[in-house]
């Protein structure tokens, strides 16, 4: 997971048990667990400074997509939707990696193995990927992603048989348009990415969780759901290879470890970014806003990752079908027509949960620079607050 901060104390946020920042040492005479009684406190750890504004660029692409942040390292990694940059905490740029031809979504660190991951799509070819970057060798602009041996990428059959599923029967795939019945459960591919503990798991093995995009599409009512598939990419490198975008491979693992739903109602190209928090313990999912009436078209949702997955339908689809159901956190904003809970606040164009209750939070733009059009990149610092209809601050300097 993101973020290695010791955390101690059960405190409630607005309805959400969380652990409470260690600020201070402990207070004299308090025994330290696991050590005799009488013995002096051990120390404990203050979180470390950090800039409340870290700028990533202007980039010649299309728009910042997901930031993922190596706090121990002192390192920031940022998609750039056809490109990865990798820039210090002061916003200097170390290197980048460029040539991509397909769209390089949300990103997010394994601490296990150092390397950043993405999920990357080709839709024309019907090819999805995890991107792998080998973000040690990133160091100098300019990196070509074929062929300078830092970017490798695992293949996920599961999406493109969701991708192109034919769901009215006519035998005909109609492609990446939301305008058909076609694409299960409204699938457009894939966007955010996180590792976190299983869900309703506190510790244990690092999952890989993928999300789906989910096409807007007003008038169906079997994409209500973001769809998530887990992933245990302990063996992944036997799946891993260097990828020719003018043949994509298609290497990758058969089988996914859980598919799982999270009833929201529809949103526009579903889970931009999502985000494992250890301080609340919540599965973070930024979207664009949805557009069905009858729904509240929260921006976002908040998972509760203390609850396990249920056996329960499916809401919507044309034949009856039960899947593994996801709770939303019992917190935020309530529509009480629906049930549903949930948020209003950006963090589509990336999100960063620190482990500590703090956060950063992407902002992007367009610019003018010199006549070249391109796009800006930069993060801001916030705080967990708990509160409705933002549960987050920003951090001031």
């Amino acid at each position: 997971m993101r973020g290695k901060f010791r955390t101690a104390r059960a405190a409630v946020v607005a309805g959400i048990a969380v652990p409470a920042l260690l600020l201070t040492a402990a207070p004299a005479g308090a025994a330290t667990a696991g050590a005799p009684a009488g013995a002096a406190p051990a120390a404990k750890p203050r979180p470390p400074q950090l800039p409340t504004h870290i700028h990533g660029g202007a980039w010649p692409t299309s728009h910042v997509q997901g930031v993922t942040v190596d706090t121990e390292r002192g390192l920031v990694y940022w998609s750039f939707t056809q490109m990865l940059v990798k820039t210090d905490l002061d916003g200097n740029v170390i290197g980048t990696v460029e040539g991509l031809t397909g769209h390089l979504g949300d990103i997010d660190l394994n601490h296990r193995d150092g390397r950043v991951y993405g999920s990357l799509e080709y839709k024309a070819e019907e090819a999805f990927y995890i991107a792998v970057f080998d973000v040690d060798e990133i160091d100098r602009v300019g990196m070509n992603a074929e062929t300078d041996g830092v970017m490798t990428a695992v293949h996920l059959d599961e999406v493109v048989e969701d991708f192109t599923a034919d769901m009215n029967g006519d035998g005909v795939f109609d492609g990446d348009t939301a305008d058909t019945p076609d694409h299960r459960y409204g699938c457009s591919g894939i966007d955010g990415v996180s590792f976190g503990p299983g869900f309703g798991r506190r510790g244990g093995p690092q999952k890989l969780m993928v999300a789906y995009g989910v096409y807007s599409h007003t008038g169906r009512a079997d994409n209500d759901h973001q769809v998530i598939l887990e992933y245990d990419v302990r063996n992944w490198r036997r799946y891993e290879r260097p990828l020719s975008q003018a043949d994509p491979h298609r290497s990758g693992p058969k089988r996914h470890g859980g598919k799982y739903f999270a009833y929201t109602g529809n949103t526009t190209y579903g889970v931009q970014n999502l985000q494992y928090d250890p301080y609340t313990r919540n599965w973070i999912m930024a979207v664009y806003k949805g557009k069905k009436e009858g729904f509240p078209n929260y921006s976002f949702f908040t998972v509760d990752g203390t609850k396990k997955p249920v056996r329960g339908e499916i809401r919507g689809q044309a034949e009856p079908e039960e899947g593994r159901l996801l709770t939303l956190r019992d917190a935020g904003l309530n529509d009480p027509e629906t049930g549903l809970r949930g948020w209003e606040f950006h963090g589509n164009y990336g999100f960063d949960a620190l482990g500590d209750g703090r956060y950063y939070v992407a902002e992007g733009r367009a610019v003018d620079d010199g006549g070249t059009r391109k796009q800006e990149g930069e993060v801001y610092l916030y705080r967990w607050t708990g509160e409705t209809p933002a549960p987050f601050a920003r951090v001031d300097d």
